[in-house]
């Protein structure tokens, strides 16, 4: 199933630490894979607007790139910052926090709308669905079923149950193979699934990874959390690099 989309970012900041697993136990890494701030935590979330949820015990706070506590850990859950605010739970009950860790009483502004097509129109015939792109010539054939577009200029295209991936110059660069292409997180590194198995594409459609993931989340800016092939959970680059032992 073809998750429904939402709005892209237009720029992928890079993230200056990631977290890392090293045995039972999280610290953050940097790009190369040098440990910057130890393994201490139980769990670590991705550096987002400058700061990271962690977790020891049962209990969540948050962190700034240097290590230092924003929050106590206290909530029994908490998300990653985005757009200024995170959500989290304590003593039961369920609020936001702004990125100085004070509690907000305003809610949360109103997702932007995207069109439901950015890029050009489907173009039907016979039953079947093609794209015509707005800027330059390219077309595609109307040979689908469904068209999808990731509002970064890739468009997904099914045939049956299959989907396959289309660049803005019409060309096929993913043939209609995979189970589902899920577009929900940053849709510059679509999650793409063969199987039970998941993998990511990157902002050109090739292939960023292997298919070779039991669990895969959307990309948050430039980190995505994984299960490993042994089960075991870690992050990726929008390189494509894992960051576990």
């Amino acid at each position: 199933m073809l998750a429904a989309a939402s709005p892209a970012w237009a720029q992928t900041a890079t993230s200056r630490l990631v977290p890392f697993r090293q045995g039972s136990k999280w610290g953050y890494a940097d790009q190369s894979r040098r440990l910057v701030l130890p393994p201490r935590y139980d769990e670590a979330g991705p550096f987002v607007e400058e700061i990271a949820w962690v977790r020891q015990g049962p209990l969540y706070g948050y962190i700034d790139g240097g290590g230092n506590p924003v929050t106590p850990l206290q909530f029994t859950r908490a998300t990653s910052f985005r757009r200024g605010r995170a959500t989290v739970e304590l003593n039961g009950e369920t609020f936001d926090l702004s990125s100085t860790g004070q509690r907000l009483s305003e809610p949360a502004p109103a997702e932007p709308e995207e069109e439901p097509l950015e890029h050009g129109d489907l173009v039907r015939k016979e039953g079947k669905v093609g794209f015509r792109f707005t800027v330059g010539s390219g077309s595609v054939p109307a040979l689908y079923d469904e068209i999808r577009e990731n509002y970064n200029g890739l468009l997904f295209v099914r045939q049956g149950a299959k989907w396959g991936v289309i660049d803005s110059r019409g060309k096929l660069v993913q043939s209609v193979r995979y189970d589902a292409i899920r577009l929900t997180g940053n849709l510059m590194f679509p999650v793409v699934q063969l199987g039970q198995l998941f993998g990511y594409l990157d902002e050109e459609g090739n292939a960023l990874t292997d298919v070779r993931y039991p669990q895969a989340e959307p990309f948050l800016d430039d980190l995505a959390r994984v299960l490993a092939p042994d089960g075991q959970p870690g992050y990726i680059n929008a390189n494509g690099q894992e960051f576990w032992e």
